[in-house]
């Protein structure tokens, strides 16, 4: 009963928008603005690097959270990654926002790093090993994302760890296809 009070509250946790909040700080609607995606990278083209920082931590709580919590409650890494998967549907797919949310990198970086800092840490490698060949940042953290899985049999964790990491993994990669797709097509624009 616990673990599915705390899926829910993650999810519930996932669906508050701190971008539609920091754009109201600043007088303007997010979701209407740039691209109109909820999130840092939209935030930041709009509003300036104030909101890009201010809407990266929020969305980053919102993944640390969840995953600090289920730790505190010595619930396990199977529940761990199950609570972060569970913040970033919300934040992707928010039910008060008819399903129309951001994209959850910055959620998942938030719970990736407080889950595992050696593991962050590899991602963080794999995206710093991409970039100067590939030049597009969201090309290299796609290759960041999808080296996760694997990296994680590196280290000795239960063997639902890879699995649950592969379906973060496939979760973000979904929400950000239509980017992906114009990328490896050579499109260009100020998301490169």
């Amino acid at each position: 009963m616990t673990v599915v009070f705390l899926i829910i509250s993650a999810y519930l946790l996932g669906t508050v928008l701190t971008a539609a909040w920091v754009g109201k700080l600043f007088g303007r609607n997010i979701r209407i603005e740039g691209s109109g995606n909820p999130g840092a990278r939209n935030a930041g083209r709009v509003l300036g690097k104030s909101a890009f920082v201010l809407v990266f931590l929020g969305d980053a709580l919102k993944g640390a959270i969840p995953v600090a919590t289920a730790r505190w409650l010595e619930l396990g890494t199977t529940v761990e990654l199950s609570v972060l998967l569970a913040a970033m549907l919300g934040h992707i797919l928010p039910v008060f926002f008819r399903f129309r949310g951001g994209q959850g990198i910055s959620t998942y970086i938030g719970g990736l790093l407080l889950f595992h800092p050696p593991l962050f840490a590899g991602f963080a490698a794999v995206f710093l090993l991409l970039y100067p060949f590939i030049r597009s940042f969201t090309l290299a953290g796609f290759g960041a994302i999808v080296a996760i899985p694997f990296l994680a049999c590196l280290f000795p964790f239960d063997h639902l760890v890879p699995l649950l990491l592969g379906a973060l993994s496939i979760l973000l990669i979904s929400a950000h296809l239509k980017d992906l797709m114009f990328r490896i097509a050579g499109g260009t624009g100020k998301n490169k």
